[in-house]
């Protein structure tokens, strides 16, 4: 593990925000938690998040939108969905931590409604950066780690994730199966999308090759990380 000697941020200082992104099962989940228990080793104020969710009212959201029973659901209503869970994330949990000099940690962010929905369901990038302007009042993550991986092996994985969810419990808010269900052909515009985010957004989103194993994954991520908030690697082991 590497450690780092960095001061812990004072409430007069403006905490540090990092997002994950990439396709469904690419390991993103997995590889936040490493790095925030990477940071917290150091004491270091780290707060793990996701979306859409995050907060009581964003989680309802989350069922409703991951549900494979909501198929007929419109894009435009799926894109409006996504930002109302994300505005009530962004007050509630994400500017309070911010304001407090905490680390955000984020698994998916607005990069994630680009590459779904604007690459995924064809609505092109304009709608979401425009909502992000009007609804997210400008915020945007100083690092955002994309995690790319192949299409068809993460989206098995994902799958086989969420019918072992479905096979521990009967309760419909365990079937987070709809987005798993789109054709190889939607992966690949929403990984294309995702690249596209990249080379326009190169000082802020770092690619990241998740196609090795967690640990290989996760030494590249703590090194982009170490470079990006200029952290010092005090021990490595």
């Amino acid at each position: 593990m590497l450690c780092y000697d960095l001061p812990v941020p004072s409430h007069a200082h403006r905490g540090r925000f990092i997002t994950f992104e990439g396709l469904d099962g690419c390991g993103k989940s997995t590889q936040l938690e490493k790095l925030a228990a990477v940071l917290r080793v150091q004491n270091l104020p780290v707060v793990a998040t996701r979306e859409p969710g995050g907060t009581p009212t964003g989680d309802k959201i989350r069922q409703l939108l991951l549900d494979s029973s909501t198929s007929a659901l419109a894009p435009l209503a799926e894109l409006a969905l996504m930002f109302a869970s994300r505005t009530q994330h962004i007050r509630e949990v994400i500017e309070p931590a911010l304001a407090e000099g905490q680390i955000v940690l984020c698994d998916r962010f607005t990069d994630s409604t680009e590459a779904y929905q604007g690459g995924g369901r064809k609505l092109g990038h304009e709608p979401v950066l425009a909502l992000h302007r009007i609804l997210c009042g400008g915020l945007w993550p100083e690092l955002t780690i994309l995690m790319d991986s192949d299409v068809a092996k993460s989206v098995d994985r994902a799958r086989r994730r969420n019918q072992s969810k479905a096979g521990k419990s009967n309760r419909a808010k365990t079937d987070e199966n709809r987005f798993e269900q789109e054709s190889r052909a939607f992966f690949g515009r929403v990984r294309n999308a995702y690249l596209a985010i990249a080379a326009r957004e190169a000082g802020r989103v770092v690619v990241v090759d998740a196609r090795g194993t967690p640990d290989e994954t996760h030494r590249r991520i703590v090194e982009v990380v170490r470079r990006k908030l200029k952290l010092k690697a005090a021990v490595s082991s």
